[in-house]
């Protein structure tokens, strides 16, 4: 089975093919940036899929990055991969960020929670805990840094992602034994893949994963009374 990945849901633009079975993908591209997905996505998919044999035809699954994460960013990547699905008649599988953020430590953090912490600005984080083998401890939320720390439980924990510190601090200041594992802003693109490629397309559509509502007002003044 072979999957295209993609992710634009934070601070990277990333795109890969992966073949099941496989450590190393056949092609992948991963670029840092906070703006800018929308115009760099679609050459960057082209490029991937011109040093892919069979190119789209040779696809049975695609996978995208749903959230949270940038309300524009999600809805850049998802957009591109239920079009590429569609054209393509195959599968699209959304994958969570923060499953694929934490999916690097799962098997290797024995006898240690893994923590996923994703910065969502203003003291706020996007959190998820799992034990050792991946199991879910803490559903995705969307909390503070000292609650994301106190729902942990009694540790040890290992945390990765951008706000990873942030909430390290905030656990070591109740006692826990925590360990930052790594910082990153965004999710290595093969672990999109790799998820997307065991994930069940009836149970992971690609839907865009909000927690909390885009700050948007709507437009008043210059509404007509409704007859």
């Amino acid at each position: 089975m072979r999957i295209l990945a993609i992710d634009t849901a934070l601070g990277a633009c990333s795109a890969c093919v992966l073949d099941a079975g496989e450590s190393v993908p056949v092609a992948r591209e991963q670029v840092a940036m906070e703006r800018g997905h929308a115009e760099a996505l679609m050459p960057m998919i082209e490029r991937v899929m011109n040093a892919v044999e069979g190119g789209f035809a040779s696809l049975d699954r695609v996978a995208v990055t749903i959230g949270p994460g940038s309300y524009t960013g999600l809805r850049v990547g998802i957009s591109a991969a239920r079009a590429i699905a569609l054209a393509a008649q195959i599968p699209a599988i959304g994958v969570t960020t923060l499953a694929a953020t934490a999916a690097p430590l799962v098997g290797r953090e024995q006898g240690r929670v893994i923590a996923a912490a994703l910065d969502a600005k203003h003291g706020q984080v996007w959190f998820q805990a799992l034990n050792a083998h991946g199991k879910q401890l803490v559903s995705i939320r969307q909390v503070s840094y000292r609650d994301a720390a106190r729902a942990i439980g009694a540790g040890p924990v290992s945390l990765v992602g951008s706000a990873a510190m942030a909430v390290a601090s905030e656990a070591w200041a109740i006692g826990l034994d925590a360990f930052v594992v790594d910082e990153t802003k965004a999710p290595d693109v093969i672990w999109v893949a790799r998820l997307g490629l065991v994930a069940d397309p009836e149970t992971a559509p690609p839907r865009p994963l909000y927690l909390k509502a885009p700050e948007t007002t709507p437009q008043d003044r210059a509404r007509l009374p409704r007859r």
